[in-house]
């Protein structure tokens, strides 16, 4: 098998999660390639979660909907998903607890008899999927050695019960390719920032960005940060600036409903010329909408959020290498231009595992930027002021800072003609083009490739990189946006810049595109 995915299922609190990174491991050490997507409900325990582990010869960043293997440890795992199964697939269920065709095996017998936790159930039905698949018990053993940090016997010896319990049906070969690390989109947000030189990250938890601060607090002592959860999101944005106004580099984290919390302190940093750097973690609104889901339904309010008129930079990056590289980027133009940088995630990017190419990001640094010297009185004003930050009511001063101000923009505009803000994929050549921003860039890249159009994928989306987008364009005659939000919002963002968009393929429910799923979509619009 050179492409396949497996789905594993359960209750919120079966350890899902945790059995879809060792599945992931396993492959990566066979030398596949990775990308997991995970979907899971608002509840600590209870409801269904589920993950798909996709594996390809091939770099991947978005999930198939048919599967090859099904792994279920409730009754609900079968029959909310058996109609993903491929017709030669194969489903491994605990027939302890679930009725089903397949290969049944009593998990739940295995755990009371070893006086096992109930949520290592995961770790046998993982034996027995690899004894199906034909993957050496070796090769199993040490991927458990390498990714159990307690209880590693225990899980070690029913692990084996459940290889043993079944046959083999299939063989997975080995890749002849070497692992790649396995990252989320938050942890190459993290390691960004910190190689640009961060200091300091703030944040009140809301998912899908909750893992940037967890990942930050695990590793603060090795990169000597500072990481703090205060109270609410106003702190949050108000000791950023704070940070900011002593000289050390800070970001800070959270979702729509957070950011609209810190909008104050948004137009704080425009006026004041206070650098901040907002990581936006999308996700479906309005109000609380669905918290542990994706969209891309925050463009709109990245650009216009804040009262009164700033330079911003907005960028919306769609893996790994993109997501490690704008973050240090974003913080240093942020504190180069003294604007607030935003940047646009959502769950997709966010909290799906993927493999990571450090080779293959341009590579950047740290840029020392300092505002004043050490021995000037140092004065930020959030009401109008002077260059000396003095306030003032004066019309001729206030033109002049506004002026100043805005000036930002056209200066950022110029040096973002050195950076690649557009990219082209698929066929170069093809009249029908798809455009794409954010995570949805692996989707529509392979989809792309599939029906031999053009992709066309923006990273940067304010300053809107015009022209840049207008040479990726070149010969396209029917260009098709696809986003995950209602109302084509950076459909409209281009209309507004003279790029006219033919048509709009839109998937708002929360989940991201399927492969399958935008073929079809794609192939009804260029019959």
């Amino acid at each position: 098998m050179k492409e396949f995915s497996v789905l594993i299922a359960g209750k919120a609190g079966f350890g899902i999660d945790k059995a879809g990174s060792i599945l992931a491991a396993l492959f990566n050490h066979l030398g596949f390639r990775i990308y997991i997507y995970r979907d899971y409900p608002s509840l600590i325990r209870g409801g269904h979660t589920f993950s798909i582990i996709r594996a390809s010869q091939k770099r991947i960043s978005a999930h198939c909907d048919k599967v090859d293997f099904i792994l279920a440890l409730n009754q609900e795992a079968v029959d909310l998903h058996k109609m993903r199964l491929k017709k030669s697939g194969r489903i491994i269920y605990d027939s302890s607890v679930v009725k089903s065709e397949g290969t049944g095996v009593a998990f739940s017998d295995i755990i009371r008899e070893e006086n096992a936790s109930e949520i290592m159930r995961n770790t046998c039905i993982i034996g027995s999927f690899c004894k199906t698949a034909g993957i050496d018990w070796e090769i199993l053993d040490k991927i458990f050695r390498r990714n159990i940090e307690r209880e590693l016997d225990i899980n070690l010896k029913i692990a084996r019960r459940g290889f043993d319990a079944v046959q083999p049906a299939e063989k997975i070969e080995p890749i002849q390719q070497a692992p790649m690390p396995l990252i989320t989109g938050n942890e190459a947000i993290g390691l960004g920032l910190i190689k640009a030189g961060l200091k300091a990250y703030i944040a009140y938890p809301m998912t899908p960005s909750s893992g940037i601060l967890h990942f930050m607090a695990s590793n603060a002592q090795s990169f000597g940060l500072k990481v703090m959860h205060p109270e609410s999101e106003i702190s949050v944005m108000l000791m950023s600036l704070g940070f900011a106004y002593a000289q050390e580099k800070c970001a800070v984290g959270t979702s729509g409903g957070g950011f609209c919390l810190m909008t104050e302190g948004l137009s704080f940093s425009g006026m004041a010329g206070l650098p901040a750097v907002i990581i936006l973690g999308q996700r479906p609104g309005p109000s609380t909408g669905l918290p542990t889901y994706t969209s891309q339904t925050e463009l709109n309010f990245a650009l216009s959020a804040g009262q009164g008129e700033f330079t911003r930079f907005v960028v919306a990056p769609a893996d790994p290498e993109e997501a490690y590289y704008w973050s240090g980027t974003a913080l240093n133009l942020a504190w180069k231009y003294r604007i607030p940088s935003i940047m646009l995630t959502d769950k997709t990017l966010a909290e799906g595992v993927f493999n990571f190419d450090l080779n293959s990001v341009k590579r950047f640094s740290e840029e020392n930027i300092a505002f004043w010297q050490d021995d000037q009185v140092k004065k930020s004003n959030s009401y109008e002021h002077d260059e000396a930050g003095i306030t003032t009511e004066d019309p001729v001063k206030t033109i002049k800072m506004q002026d100043m101000r805005l000036a930002k923009e056209r200066s950022l505009i110029r040096e973002l003609e050195d950076y690649e803000c557009v990219k082209v994929y698929g066929n170069k050549k093809s009249k029908d083009a798809l455009l794409c921003w954010g995570s949805n860039k692996g989707v529509c890249v392979e989809v792309a490739d599939r029906l031999n159009l053009r992709a066309i994928h923006v990273s940067v989306i304010w300053p809107l990189p015009k022209e840049q987008l207008d040479k990726s364009l070149k010969g396209v005659r029917r260009l098709i946006s696809i986003e995950n939000n209602a109302t084509a919002q950076f459909s409209k963002l281009c209309g507004s810049a003279g790029i006219k968009v033919d048509k709009n393929i839109s998937k708002y429910d929360g989940r991201p595109f399927s492969i399958e799923e935008l073929e079809r979509k794609i192939k009804k619009e260029i019959k």
